[in-house]
């Protein structure tokens, strides 16, 4: 891949960053130091990948927790390996049993949106299938943040206050007494600096540990889970648990301007990003941030999601392949739906994310792309008493319409929002990309891509780049650095612009490309975050 490593017309704050070893960039500082120790004890791509989840558990509660759901690829000895650790709906659950109990849509909140969570289990298997060091080494960096505590970082301590100070008067039900005392537990969220410590959260990740995720499912985990769900009418049960195993998956794949752009099959949302890849491939770009660039790229985001509404779900309840939506002649088909002005697609309201983005490389050519999220920040707000569980709400996904592809079924699999990316060059890995937050994950998978391959952009300039969002109808959000004269450009257009004061929605991802010439590795990570690259 060709690209200027000094080009920065954004104003960045940071340049890319390069190393030949190993390579972590996350979130959070202190989870991808974590991570690259792992590196340096001798553990490959996997195990960092592992170990900096597990910490971002810690160190980022407000997207993430042990209750939380996984996917992953990963490029290992040659070849490139799909996991998803999502999580069925409880098989007690259906759509008559929430519309008895007076629901006429999905809850956000409480025990009713819980699926079954799927992340410890992805970290026991992705250690056990291709990791090298034993799991108890490699959650016991998080298990010392955990246990010894860690001072809060910027946006971490924004967000978590932020959350916490609306929640006070949102949550009343006693189910909802665990997550302020874990969360809050002077009465107050920590500040930014301070430092919070959850002894309870590390014997957890010591447990998971030592029995390899067997005491999650299917064991005191697991009863306290299930016993605190039955206290307040939840529909989880010892069944769902001990049934549940993550799934290895054949990746899917569209060819972008000569590289194979690489997601997981559904439930997750990537389909979405390969479709609109497959309907820009054919238009040309002469520049980055001009008002055709971004038109076309906006206007092919809303004919992909349109179709990924209509079609994503668990693959179980599929009634189309995804070789049909990703064909030439589909995509063809929807290209026609581009016009010169802006058009209305079918609705859509963007929900805000909670979810981490990590990636790793290791020097001997292994790398992951790695997502794992609750869900709207602290997820569900359902805290297990006593283990630091947080757990996802990610059932919010569902709809109450029976008729509908997505429509809520026990033991069925949500839509999914959360996805990682990979990209290789004849069948050689260049590495894994993503960007969290939401349903912004698929536009900006779309709009960093294309600063990587259509305008050779670095990795860290890729990320840097202002960006904009699709919300529903012809809504438009830019974010503050996004040019204003392309704003108005837009909304002659018939685009309806929206200037937020908060890049926060607008996602957060991390780049790690590999020379495969040379084995150099060249990372960016998000300045919209408290993002952070380690390597050696």
């Amino acid at each position: 891949m060709k690209f200027d490593p000094l080009y920065y017309p954004h104003a960045a704050q940071r340049m890319a960053t390069y190393a030949s070893r190993g390579m972590v960039a996350a979130s959070q500082p202190l989870a991808a130091e974590a991570g690259q120790s792992i590196l340096r004890l001798g553990g490959n791509a996997v195990d960092a990948a592992i170990a900096t989840a597990a910490c971002l558990t810690v160190v980022e509660p407000t997207a993430n927790g042990i209750g939380s759901d996984a996917f992953a690829l990963i490029w290992h000895q040659g070849r490139l390996h799909g996991l998803n650790a999502s999580g069925p709906a409880p098989q007690s659950i259906s759509v008559a049993a929430l519309k008895a109990l007076g629901h006429t849509e999905m809850p956000k909140f409480g025990w009713l949106p819980v699926t079954v969570p799927g992340a410890p289990a992805g970290w026991a298997e992705m250690s056990a299938r291709l990791g090298k060091l034993p799991l108890t080494t490699v959650l016991a960096p998080a298990i010392e943040l955990a246990a010894g505590g860690f001072p809060l970082s910027p946006t971490l301590g924004r967000s978590w206050k932020g959350a916490l100070l609306a929640d006070r008067g949102q949550f009343k039900g006693a189910e909802y007494e665990p997550y302020f005392a874990l969360f809050a537990p002077h009465g107050r969220p920590p500040e930014i600096g301070e430092i919070w410590r959850s002894p309870e959260h590390a014997a957890t990740l010591a447990s998971i540990a030592a029995t390899r995720g067997e005491s999650f499912y299917r064991g005191e985990l697991a009863e306290k889970m299930v016993a605190f769900a039955k206290q307040h009418g939840g529909f989880l049960e010892k069944a769902d648990l001990e049934n549940y195993r993550p799934e290895w998956v054949t990746p899917i794949a569209v060819d972008y301007r000569g590289y194979e752009v690489w997601q997981l099959p559904p439930n997750g949302q990537g389909l979405v990003s390969l479709i609109a890849l497959n309907i820009l491939k054919e238009l040309p770009f002469s520049a980055a941030l001009t008002l055709e660039t971004c038109h076309q790229q906006i206007e092919a985001i809303k004919i992909a999601f349109s179709i990924g509404f209509k079609h994503i779900t668990d693959p179980n309840y599929m009634q189309v392949t995804t070789a049909e939506l990703l064909s030439d002649d589909f995509a063809r088909r929807a290209r026609l739906g581009i016009t010169a002005r802006a058009n209305t697609p079918e609705p859509l309201i963007a929900q805000r994310g909670g979810t981490v983005y990590l990636a790793t490389a290791d020097g001997e050519g292994n790398m992951v792309s790695y997502i794992q999220s609750n869900y709207m920040g602290f997820g569900s707000r359902i805290v297990i008493p006593g283990t630091g569980i947080a757990l996802q709400n990610r059932g919010n996904s569902f709809t109450l319409d029976e008729g509908h592809i997505n429509a809520l079924a026990g033991g069925k699999r949500p839509y999914h929002t959360i996805i990682p990316g990979f990209l290789t060059h004849q069948k050689q890995a260049m590495g894994p990309f993503g960007v969290m937050g939401g349903f912004m994950q698929p536009q900006a998978h779309v709009q960093v891509l294309m600063n990587c391959l259509d305008f050779n952009h670095n990795p860290q300039a890729a990320l840097d780049a202002p960006r904009w969002q699709w919300i529903s109808g012809n809504t438009l959000h830019v974010e503050p650095t996004f040019p204003n004269h392309l704003a108005q450009a837009l909304n002659r257009q018939g685009h309806q612009v929206v200037r937020t004061l908060d890049s926060t929605s607008f996602g957060r991802g991390q780049i790690i490309w590999r020379d495969p010439d040379t084995g150099v590795l060249c990372g960016g990570t998000e300045s919209r975050t408290d993002g952070h690259i380690a390597c050696y």
